[in-house]
């Protein structure tokens, strides 16, 4: 596949921090872990793949803003054109050594996101989307699934944890989805269930106080796949709001009327 400069500098960028994590996953014992807050770690392997990931993205794109979950926001001194970057979506299971994490890299111009890459190193899936090109994993295009009965459907969702989200709410809704769907599935990396609904592997998803971070690229590979993506209870954008679901039209649909409906 022939990819656009920009990609191409994305996607080095993710494996050269890949690399660095999946060293990292395999020293997992020795890591230095700190507790940013209840349930939330990160570790000594978030902070150096961000700094991989400003280094060469900084190098390549001088000048452009970056938003890290780790560094926070650096402005640069070109203000329409921003790297939103997630150096470990999935820190949780990274650190139980758990092979569902990516790095996440989107880059926004005047706030909509034009590009993304999403990378798993612990099995070199690599997810790219750059926006009315189309998406693709391993140089292979994507399309969200056809089916249009929840009753066939398997569908992924966040899970609050503890000193995080409300509960009780998730409680609802899992319990009017779950009566609906074939199969509920958590993963703990939202970058990857965009990922994997982009390539039909998840028919839907729904989860609720998200970063930018964590959906930037995989929201532009939801609907370079041909899928449907919006706020949960708004027309918001899920990129300020943080909540998001997830479909193709029909099951996109069809999970937004259970969602909204009032307890």
């Amino acid at each position: 596949m022939l990819y656009s400069a920009t990609i191409n500098v994305m996607v080095k960028a993710a494996r050269r921090a890949g690399r660095s994590l999946k060293r990292d996953l395999g020293e997992i014992e020795h890591l230095q872990v700190s507790l940013k807050g209840p349930a939330n770690f990160v570790s000594l392997a978030d902070k150096r793949a961000e700094e991989i990931l400003y280094q060469d993205l900084a190098k390549a794109r001088p000048g452009y803003g970056f938003i890290g979950e780790e560094g926070g926001a650096r402005e640069g001194t070109d203000k329409s054109h921003t790297w939103i970057v997630d150096p470990l979506d999935g820190t949780t299971n990274f650190l139980h050594g758990i092979p569902q994490f990516a790095i996440s890299i989107g880059l926004a111009r005047e706030g909509t996101v034009i590009a993304g890459v999403i990378y798993n190193p612990a099995n070199d899936e690599l997810y790219i989307a750059e926006r009315g090109k189309g998406a693709f994993l391993n140089d292979q295009r994507l399309r969200v699934a056809g089916r249009r009965q929840l009753s066939e459907c398997v569908v992924a969702c966040g899970l609050p944890h503890i000193g995080r989200g409300d509960h009780e709410e998730f409680r609802r809704e899992m319990m009017a989805i779950q009566d609906r769907v074939a199969g509920l599935r958590r993963f703990g990396a939202a970058s990857l269930d965009l990922a994997f609904v982009a390539a039909g592997r998840l028919d839907g998803y729904w989860e609720r106080d998200l970063q930018s971070w964590d959906i930037a690229a995989g929201m532009l590979m939801v609907r370079e796949a041909g899928g449907t993506i919006s706020d949960i209870a708004t027309p918001g954008d899920p990129l300020v709001t943080g909540h998001v679901v997830c479909g193709n039209e029909y099951v996109h649909g069809e999970l937004v009327k259970i969602l909204r409906k009032p307890a």
